[in-house]
């Protein structure tokens, strides 16, 4: 629930500045935004989804793990820092590249400077995949998201999304976030 109880389940409720022990129910415009949000990006990445399910036998995540291997220098990255990209815990990271390496489209190396560590590094095979798949995939998301926007609404939303992110990302040490995990 993200709206405020009615009245009659909720004795004493005044509208305003709640206390610190009381929730700061969503306005009616606040809850209209919430779940006009929950709704697009659910849609959204079950259309990237199943656009790239259809396309090239593979979930939209290992595909996005795929891209961060290929923009990385000499296509490979240390396995935590892809984990961080992919804003993804170490363990499904480690499902999902185990699933790429399978299908022969990356391969696991192991770090020379640290024993524990590994690099996840994009093959030719995996390389050709994106190559073909990328158009495609790109079309998907001009026509799902980026065609339906202005330049100005692209733009907004772009830096809407960025303070999202970075308020999600706290630096402090001991921070729950997924690639710690």
């Amino acid at each position: 629930m993200t709206t405020a109880p009615t009245s009659a389940s909720a004795p004493g409720s005044a509208p305003g500045p709640a206390h610190t022990d009381e929730p700061r129910w969503l306005n009616d415009e606040e809850q209209r935004v919430w779940r006009s949000y929950i709704e697009a990006s659910t849609l959204l990445e079950d259309h990237l989804d199943r656009q790239l399910q259809r396309d090239a036998g593979m979930p939209h995540l290992y595909y996005s793990l795929l891209v961060k291997i290929a923009e990385a220098p000499q296509r490979r990255l240390r396995m935590t820092e892809l984990a961080m990209l992919a804003k993804i815990t170490r363990s499904r990271l480690s499902h999902a590249v185990a699933r790429l390496e399978k299908n022969g489209w990356v391969r696991r190396e192991e770090c020379p400077s640290d024993k524990r560590g590994q690099f996840a590094v994009l093959t030719d095979e995996g390389f050709e995949v994106l190559r073909r798949h990328a158009p495609g995939h790109v079309n998907a998301v001009r026509q799902a998201l980026l065609d339906r926007l202005t330049p100005e609404q692209q733009k907004s939303l772009g830096e809407i999304m960025e303070i999202v992110a970075e308020g999600l990302q706290p630096s402090e040490a001991g921070a729950d976030l997924p690639w710690l995990r």
